[in-house]
């Protein structure tokens, strides 16, 4: 009985860490996200609320010709590829936030890039996902010189994946650099000579 107690008990407590370290994940996850849905459904409300469809605005003049906010729609992918594929990658949003939601948890904590990286991902994908469904397209407002127009989830993706790769550098380098550590430190170890053991020889009587 008390061994059928202790085994029940371990069951529970694993059970328990293993929730316990969903849940953190999924709390950054979902808090770094939900800032990006939220930030960027908040510019694009600003946008349609104040500017007519094409209708441009910059605080200075002089700086019109290089940066400006324009209120513009999408149909397509970010930075206005892909015109008129509204489902397509709706669909597409949701296998992806999916997926990263179930990969989440095994990433480690000590993979900080690509825990920022897929969170800030996740929340670009799903800030231009609620605007498909709302709205039938994306509204894009960010025009920064002959560059696409584009708005603040297309740039949590960009930025994730300008994150993660920089992260891996990172890694990389690290890696790398114990790896010469190891080497050197090998190679600086004094080599013990071996000498051959002489056998005494009883003398003869």
């Amino acid at each position: 009985m008390a061994e059928s107690v202790r085994y029940n008990l371990g069951i529970l407590n694993g059970w328990s860490c293993g929730l316990k370290k969903y849940l953190q994940s999924y709390a950054f996850l979902f808090s770094i996200a939900g800032l990006i849905i939220l930030l960027d459904q908040w510019t694009k409300y600003l946008v349609r609320s104040n500017l007519e469809f094409t209708e441009a605005w910059s605080p200075w003049e002089w700086l019109a010709p290089y940066a400006r906010i324009v209120h513009w729609k999408n149909t397509g992918a970010a930075f206005g590829m892909l015109q008129n594929f509204n489902l397509v990658f709706a669909g597409l949003a949701v296998v992806i936030s999916l997926a990263i939601i179930y990969y989440y948890p095994r990433v480690d904590k000590s993979e900080w890039p690509l825990r920022i990286a897929l969170a800030m991902q996740m929340g670009g994908a799903l800030g231009n996902l609620v605007d498909r469904i709302t709205q039938g397209y994306v509204t894009d407002f960010i025009s920064v010189g002959r560059f696409a127009v584009f708005n603040i989830a297309d740039a949590s993706i960009s930025v994730g994946v300008a994150v993660l790769v920089v992260g891996v550098w990172l890694k990389d380098r690290q890696e790398a650099k114990k790896a010469r550590s190891a080497a050197a430190s090998t190679a600086a170890e004094p080599v013990q000579e071996e000498h051959p053991q002489v056998e005494e020889q009883t003398p003869l009587e």
